[in-house]
């Protein structure tokens, strides 16, 4: 008989948490049974990624996973959980969930919350009282999972979690798709021009993201090139104004959300960040196994995920001048475009490939069930 896990997610609007959820529900196949909340409402992009043959639901008439803290409502979440073999948590949006448990947690399945990163309103440093409530609300976790090194330490020495709860579990990726030549018609409206060198950027169109430094550190650059940045949000007025007020419109494409990165990312030369704020991002682990350099900020894991040949492509901290001379080294230079790029998917290939992190994902789901072997 399937197990049966309820997700409780900050957003199932597609990112790098969500696909990562969605490729283990994929993986656990008709072992698992899958009910889904998002505390944003009708946020369930994610969903179109779920192969068919799994079994899973949207919850109707979920109790709010936001809002004030009250007695009643963590009472109406924990009663809602007991209806399931395992809950899991993502993100702050979702950490009542856990607080749920602490507070009612007589016949609560066990949780298992994932961290994986910060948006806005805390990329420039963690609210206090946020810190206190996860460390209340997280001594009833069955484990805390993060993925980066950033991560893990904020867990112990912030949260102040103890070491044995806490699991760091690197997102992984199908490796070999990423080595295919891309298709042809993945990115609408972009066909390669003569002699252009095409600079990828790929993620939510969130303020997080920061996707008009990029554009102004584009308008720096010499030499012919497109910027193609992938993926849709509220942000993506301020990105068109931006390339507006550069006179890059015809430079800068902007095609929304695309379902498969394995069929565009290989349309890129390389690959660029500027976010303020990463941890792990599966954006860079694609673009290592597509083969492509990454000009980047210095958040998060990022300097230590990518290979040794790629760090002289990692900038300092200083907006979008430092930012648009990475990019412009690896512009200027084709060899050196592939040298990296070689690099980064060899270490691609024998670090972040999906397989061990599907395994250890399931271990630790079945050890919080006290199940082994249900998922595996």
């Amino acid at each position: 008989m399937p197990v049966s896990i309820l997700h409780l997610h900050s957003t199932f609007d597609l990112g790098g948490k969500e696909a990562r959820a969605v490729r283990l529900m994929n993986a656990f196949g008709s072992r698992a049974r899958h009910t889904i909340v998002s505390s944003v409402p009708d946020a369930y992009g994610a969903r179109e990624r779920i192969d068919r043959g799994v079994a899973w639901e949207i919850a109707q008439n979920p109790p709010p996973l936001t809002g004030r803290p009250s007695v009643a409502r963590y009472e109406a979440i924990a009663r809602f959980m007991r209806r399931f073999d395992l809950v899991l948590t993502y993100n702050w949006g979702a950490i009542d969930g856990v607080m749920a448990r602490r507070v009612f947690g007589r016949g609560a399945p066990p949780v298992v919350h994932h961290e994986d990163g910060f948006n806005e309103d805390e990329a420039g440093g963690l609210k206090r009282e946020r810190n206190l409530y996860r460390r209340i609300a997280l001594t009833a976790a069955h484990a805390l999972v993060v993925p980066s090194e950033t991560l893990e330490g904020i867990a112990l020495r912030t949260w102040k979690q103890p070491r044995a709860r806490v699991h760091r579990i690197v997102n992984g990726i199908a490796t070999g798709l990423y080595a295919k030549p891309p298709h042809p018609k993945a990115i609408p409206g972009f066909t390669r021009r003569p002699g252009e060198v095409v600079i990828g950027a790929v993620g939510g169109l969130r303020a997080v993201k920061d996707y008009p430094t990029l554009v102004r550190a584009a308008g720096g650059l010499s030499g012919r090139f497109r910027l193609v940045i992938v993926g849709e949000g509220p942000e993506r007025d301020a990105i068109r104004q931006q390339a507006a007020a550069m006179d890059l419109d015809d430079q800068v494409l902007t095609p929304g959300f695309l379902l498969r990165p394995y069929e565009f990312m290989r349309h890129f030369d390389l690959l660029a960040v500027s976010s303020r704020s990463e941890q792990f991002p599966i954006n860079v682990v694609e673009a290592m196994a597509a083969g492509l350099p990454v000009a980047a900020l210095p958040v998060g894991d990022v300097p230590r995920m990518l290979s040794p040949e790629n760090a002289p492509y990692i900038t300092e901290y200083g907006g979008e001048v430092r930012l648009r001379d990475a990019i412009q080294s690896l512009l200027d230079d084709p060899e050196a475009r592939a040298r990296v790029g070689a690099a980064n998917q060899a270490k691609a290939r024998a670090e972040y490939d999906e397989g061990v992190m599907i395994a250890r994902y399931a271990a630790l789901y079945e050890g919080a069930m006290r199940k082994p072997g249900t998922l595996a």
